[in-house]
């Protein structure tokens, strides 16, 4: 007997020993994951909604928010990019108040606007003019698509001076949230108050459990105190403070935040962009900006939460590892509090998934199963690119291979304008139905869905699986959604709503089809000329005057063209001219 466990335990000891091995290099791997980052993140956001709900931390001088509100525009009765005396009177009224600083998250116009009525160019220079002799201010600007920034017209940005100006712009994590303070595009919006302030400016995580949820003062209330002479009022409410104005308007410049900060919306996920800004100045002022300890502490932590695996499986072993799970995350919320952020959501998962390694493993030698191994790399894929996997035709890999595909644009015109007259809810209810009938026509016809863009959709044919005839195949799914997009409108017209009108571009040529992104983020895409000529050729459906139109590379390859209409070489943007035919359903023209 003795013998026989002898013989049984050195393998199982060897096992354990590698298992450890592999434990660690698993959790190290998995630590520089998304997946982890995430969790981190989730977990972050979660310390401070419990530290702002149980223990914020005081301001000693608050930001005071100025909001832009639907009421203020309504008794202005201006349209916003003209209300250049309002802003004057804003900055006016501020003179009289004497803040300790003043920014504007406001976007000021590229050119002149005195052409539309004399004298809004003087009102907002003379405003700054008698507030830059009294506090600081600072100009928030915006960048355009192509990253640069967006001119604001130059005498405002002579009286603001060069240290007058910052960028309007937060940095997004991974999830899309705003958390952290950075420059990374340049001086912000808060950095140069706080340089104006001489207050020292440190980079890191914004302290939100730090003060109380803001309550903006409407700027209709400050242009009534400043039209009434009364300095006392506005000294009371602004006066020593920094001071932020900024757009209130309830779909507007919304963004993710960790917490809540507007205390008079309490309902939405999203908040506004100008209270992100003060929140980064509360935290510059008061010096409380979180600074993340290095990555080597955190894979340090992971390293430590790995020894988790030699606990045996029992209940005081259980026990310990709760207690110190506990601990850890305790440990983590006082240390954020503090101002430093160790993270260590990770690795208590890591312990935990060491943990219970361990005992999946000494449930293995109990009961010798190894099926379990094979069923967690199950669902990694979608079933169609799975099975070329599978079948040793497709590599789940980075890279890709040059193939010849027929792609497919389509985009639903108007769509923009016909989304701003809905509630987003229908916008969502709408589009579902729309993709749920396209999609069907893509897969119906051997076509591979690429991705959605807002409305628009990209498929190709002949990858991963080869086509006989992509071209064919693509024709066929672009006739069949046509015939699916009236089936549709009928249901709408019947439901009293608007008809869709859809565009539809074809084009045949080499692409790169694979794997394409990074390591920890990826997708099965094609890229190449051919899928941007394909795009363009969408583009132009419009202006030509059909719903669908093919290059001719598609046409020649097509087994019936009935129906075409050459329309001759078309100008697309970024590459030569194309030769393109039109096509449209028998009997029922969609423009």
């Amino acid at each position: 007997m003795s013998v026989s466990q002898s013989s049984q335990g050195s393998p199982q000891a060897a096992q354990l020993r590698i298992g450890f091995a592999l434990s660690c290099v698993f959790l190290l791997a998995m630590s520089l994951l998304l997946p982890a980052r995430l969790l981190e993140l989730a977990w972050v956001d979660l310390q401070f909604r419990l530290l702002r709900a149980h223990a914020p931390l005081p301001v000693a001088q608050d930001v005071v928010v100025v909001g832009i509100d639907d009421a203020s525009v309504r008794a202005m009765n201006l349209p916003l990019a003209t209300m250049h005396a309002e802003l004057g009177r804003f900055l006016e009224a501020m003179a009289a108040a004497k803040p300790r600083a003043v920014g504007l998250d406001v976007t000021l116009p590229q050119t002149s606007y005195d052409g539309l009525r004399p004298g809004l160019d003087a009102a907002l220079a003379r405003g700054m003019l008698r507030l830059r002799n009294v506090a600081p201010l600072v100009l928030g600007v915006t960048i355009d698509e192509a990253g640069r920034p967006r001119p604001v017209h130059q005498p405002f940005l002579t009286l603001a001076g060069r240290e007058g100006v910052g960028y309007a712009l937060v940095q997004l994590d991974e999830d899309g949230a705003v958390r952290r303070f950075d420059e990374g595009l340049g001086p912000t919006l808060a950095g140069q108050l706080a340089r104006r302030l001489d207050v020292p400016v440190e980079y890191g995580l914004v302290q939100f459990a730090l003060g109380t949820d803001f309550i903006y003062v409407p700027l209709r209330e400050v242009l009534a105190l400043q039209a009434a002479g009364d300095g006392e009022a506005l000294a009371r409410r602004f006066g020593g403070k920094v001071v932020i104005l900024g757009n209130v308007f309830p779909y507007e410049d919304q963004i993710k935040l960790p917490v809540r900060l507007a205390a008079w919306d309490r309902d939405r996920d999203t908040t506004h962009g100008v209270l992100i800004h003060a929140q980064q100045m509360r935290s510059l002022l008061e010096g409380r900006i979180v600074r993340p300890v290095g990555e080597g502490i955190a894979l340090l932590a992971t390293l430590a939460a790995a020894l988790a695996w030699w606990l045996r499986p029992g209940g005081l072993n259980a026990v310990l590892l709760g207690m110190a799970v506990v601990g850890a995350l305790a440990l983590e919320m006082l240390l954020l509090r503090e101002g430093r952020h160790v993270p260590l959501a990770w690795p208590v998962l890591a312990a935990l998934l060491a943990a219970g390694a361990r005992a999946a493993l000494e449930a293995w030698f109990a009961m010798r199963e190894k099926r379990w191994l094979r069923a967690a790399f199950t669902g990694f894929v979608s079933p169609d690119v799975l099975r070329e996997i599978l079948a040793g035709r497709l590599q789940p890999q980075l890279g890709g291979e040059r193939r010849e595909i027929c792609l497919l644009f389509s985009d639903i015109r108007g769509f923009t304008t016909l989304s701003e007259s809905l509630p987003p809810e229908e916008v969502t209810r709408l589009l579902d139905r729309y993709f749920g009938r396209m999609v069907a026509a893509i897969h119906a016809h051997g076509g591979t869905l690429d991705k959605f863009m807002g409305d628009g959709i990209m498929a190709f044919f002949g990858a991963p699986q080869p086509r006989d005839n992509p071209c064919d195949d693509a024709f066929a799914t672009a006739r069949a959604m046509l015939g699916e997009l009236a089936a549709l409108n009928a249901e709408l017209e019947a439901e009293g709503r608007a008809s869709l009108h859809i565009g539809i571009g074809l084009h045949f040529g080499a692409a790169v089809v694979g794997y394409i992104g990074a390591a920890d983020r990826h997708e099965y895409t094609a890229v190449g000329d051919a899928v941007n000529a394909a795009s363009r050729i969408e583009g132009l459906t419009k202006e030509a005057g059909y719903p669908l139109l093919a290059s001719n590379a598609v046409l020649q390859r097509l087994t019936f063209r009935e129906g075409f209409v050459p329309l001759g070489a078309m100008a697309i943007k970024g590459r030569a001219a194309v030769e393109v035919s039109g096509w449209r359903p028998p009997d029922k023209a969609l423009h």
